[in-house]
């Protein structure tokens, strides 16, 4: 998995943009206005994605490769290193929960504007 295949994925979720809020090298993904991904364009490839707290803590004890969210709450946030130690379904999946638990924090009316 690459940057390329990262953005192409996020991008194809309902409501979701992109930008670079911080700097020039976080690539931030929202909906709504509400991150659900940000990755980095420069250094080795990572990606910060939300998680249910329990399972955060589960993923860093099974995964080397899994860490508390960098410059994110780390009860809610993991940041992963895309380094092939984990298959790419694994981030894939990670990813949908990231997107799942934004969507599913959003209120009715912006969730019918998402037709969700």
């Amino acid at each position: 998995m690459n940057i390329e295949d990262i953005r192409n994925y996020c991008l194809s979720k309902t409501g979701s943009s992109e930008s670079l809020p911080f700097d020039d090298v976080t690539l931030v993904f929202k909906v709504l206005n509400k991150i659900f991904a940000l990755t980095n364009l420069d250094g080795d490839l990572t990606i910060n994605l939300k998680c249910n707290p329990e399972k955060a803590i589960a993923l860093r004890e099974q995964y080397p490769a899994v860490n508390p969210g960098y410059h994110m709450n780390k009860k809610h946030w993991n940041t992963v290193s895309i380094d092939g130690s984990i298959n790419e379904n694994l981030i894939v999946k990670w990813i949908d929960h990231s997107y799942d638990l934004v969507i599913n924090s959003l209120t009715v009316k912006q969730r019918k504007e998402l037709n969700i």
